[in-house]
């Protein structure tokens, strides 16, 4: 066998010989057990919305509108793919330290050599002894360390899934995102309905003061019901402010995710519309699934895997380090020579260094590796539980929110017939005012609390997609990592 074909072979050998000595724990997925969820919400659509685009469920263009504004603008989202662009880059360098390094160089210099130098000193009385001399140097360096046993590609791939990890925590903020601007916009629906329900009582209550007025002074009605009926309009009044405070704090937040000075988009978003309808939330939603889409998850897993890499790097260092270097290029006191055949330089040489006593310090570093390895899997493990509790507690919610609603429906009905009724017998004289300020208060409560609880059902819908892991589409290229 020839010299070249040997060393083709070695070529070829060489990456299966260093890959086969990786030291450390190969990563192994934890296997996570869960039971299907046991709450379930009743459908309230034909057929469930995709998660990653659940908000076009609600069947509302200004929430579509306002959801695609805060994914264009959001800051929050800007400075987790700044986060992404970093782990990015050190993955990258990280890679890179595999290979080997290479650099050129050039310089010239003049120099003055001294008469009182040990070496001036012992050729001082030969002649041609030259004083002033200029150098020339050109030419290139390389140096590799040779990863013989892993610990620079147990290093690449830590970095590698801190990366995923970063880009996990970027599809966690964009949830969050969307998640948040559609709750705000929900709540400003719902604050829009609660005010027009109060401005409605007011009209209503001025109309009831005016006729109590008009009997008054028809001499059928008493001072009594006109205060009655004036505190009863200052009641419904005094609703209003606070009912306007929580609206305008809702158009700022909401102008804040989308990236926007506070006052941008709330001429645009005061047109008052309608709480838009839930969609059907997934009646099939499996703890699998969420383990494939939440990224809170996701990232713990990938920062499970990079923390059981890093042992291999600590346990690296009780082994050899050899590292190759050379040179290549042309010296001369001349520079018409520079480039000759006579100035042609060249170095190469190897070095090994091996740590064999060193007070503990690999063995301190390798127990630290594994003792955050312990607490990643702990954290892993504790946050694939708290992401089910999510899931649940937003299930619950949903369920329990949709059920108030069906009863507040009920009793609006039933307290609006109350209240006419009341009017009815007071305008005949068969009873007294105070029936119909007492049924007037009820109703308003109750109309308030229904819209209140209509938004509060539209939110809680939102809090399922979200904990869900919806709004994105998992077969993107940090899916295809794991």
């Amino acid at each position: 066998m020839n010299m070249k074909r040997l060393l083709g072979m070695s070529v070829l050998l060489i990456p299966l010989a260093l890959e086969a000595c990786a030291v450390g724990p190969n990563y192994v997925k934890p296997e996570t057990a869960l039971a299907p969820f046991h709450n379930a919400v009743a459908q309230v659509a034909p057929a469930p919305v995709p998660l990653d685009s659940w908000w076009t469920g609600f069947n509302d263009p200004m929430l579509v509108t306002v959801v695609q504004r805060a994914l264009d603008q959001n800051l929050d989202l800007a400075a987790a793919l700044g986060r992404v662009q970093q782990a990015r880059a050190v993955a990258k360098g990280a890679g890179a330290q595999l290979l080997p390094t290479v650099d050129v160089s050039g310089g010239a210099t003049a120099n003055r050599a001294s008469l009182r130098s040990p070496y001036s000193s012992a050729v001082g009385s030969q002649s041609g002894l030259q004083r002033n001399y200029e150098d020339y140097a050109v030419g290139s360096s390389a140096s590799w360390e040779i990863d013989l046993f892993g610990g620079l590609r147990r290093g690449a791939k830590a970095a590698s899934e801190e990366e995923s990890a970063a880009e996990a925590d970027r599809v966690g903020t964009r949830i969050t995102v969307v998640a948040d601007a559609a709750d705000a916009y929900l709540q400003i629906r719902g604050y829009q309905a609660r005010l027009a329900v109060a401005l409605d009582q007011v009209s209503n209550d001025e109309h009831l003061l005016k006729l109590v007025q008009d009997r008054y002074a028809a001499g059928s009605g008493t001072g009594q019901e006109i205060a009655e009926a004036q505190a009863l309009l200052r009641q419904a009044r005094a609703s209003v402010p606070l009912l306007r405070i929580g609206l305008e704090k809702q158009l700022n937040r909401l102008d804040v995710l989308m990236g926007a000075q506070p006052g941008t988009y709330a001429q645009e978003l005061g047109v008052v519309a309608a709480i838009p309808a839930i969609p059907a939330i997934p009646d099939k939603a499996e703890p699998t699934d969420m383990l494939r889409r939440r990224p809170d998850i996701i990232a713990a897993e990938r920062r499970l895997a990079a923390s059981s890499d890093r042992i291999g790097v600590a346990i690296s260092d009780y082994y050899p380090k050899i590292s190759l270097s050379g040179a290549l290029g042309f010296d001369s006191i001349s520079a018409a020579n520079l480039f000759s055949k006579s100035a042609f330089t060249a170095t190469g040489g190897g070095l090994i260094r091996w740590r064999l006593f060193d007070f503990g310090k690999v063995d301190a570093q390798v127990k630290q590796a594994r003792g955050a390895n312990a607490e990643a899997l702990a954290l892993y493990r504790q946050t694939v539980l708290r992401a089910a509790e999510d899931v649940e507690d937003s299930l619950m919610t949903l369920s329990q929110t949709q059920d108030r609603v069906t009863e507040v429906q009920e009793q609006v009905k039933a307290l609006t017939r109350a209240r006419d009724l009341a009017q009815q017998s007071w305008k005949a004289g068969s009873t007294p005012l105070t029936d119909v300020i007492n049924a007037d208060q009820q109703l308003l409560i109750a109309r308030d609390q229904l819209d209140s609880e209509r938004a509060g059902s539209a939110r809680a819908a939102v809090a399922v997609f979200r904990a869900l892991g919806g709004g994105w589409q998992p077969t993107l290229r940090l899916a295809a990592k794991n």
